[in-house]
């Protein structure tokens, strides 16, 4: 299964940045979402909109925010903590590769899968030499 998603203003926004909604979508007035339905209507001009990260949407959700209302969000790492970062990831994947002395496992001539290291494949029980 492939998820894709719609091309539309969200897209464009980083996750937890606020930005001026008058600059991403114009258009008439609206509320900020925690103030609610009641609260008066507001110029976009004056409200923040924020892309959060959700655990089951990968492209995340959208909240208005007034002044008052907007969520102190994390600063972003310095640049030279997410190199460090970065390059600590680049050699734990470096000590995973395998080598290449590394003996090759025989495969199933029928399923094409590699057999165990007892010499029978998973799937059609073949003895595989």
């Amino acid at each position: 299964m492939k998820i894709t998603s719609t091309s539309d203003w969200r897209e464009e926004i980083p996750f937890e940045t606020p930005m001026i909604v008058a600059s991403l979508v114009p258009g008439e007035p609206t509320r900020c979402s925690v103030c609610g339905g009641d609260s008066e209507l507001r110029p976009r001009t004056e409200l923040w909109a924020v892309k959060h990260r959700h655990p089951n949407q990968h492209a995340g959700y959208v909240r208005f925010y007034c002044q008052p209302h907007l969520p102190v969000l994390e600063q972003p790492a310095p640049v030279e903590t997410r190199r460090a970062v970065a390059r600590a990831e680049r050699t734990a994947a470096i000590r995973r590769t395998p080598s290449l002395d590394e003996k090759p496992r025989a495969m199933c001539p029928d399923c094409f899968v590699e057999s165990s290291a007892t010499g029978v494949c998973g799937m059609c029980g073949r003895q595989v030499a």
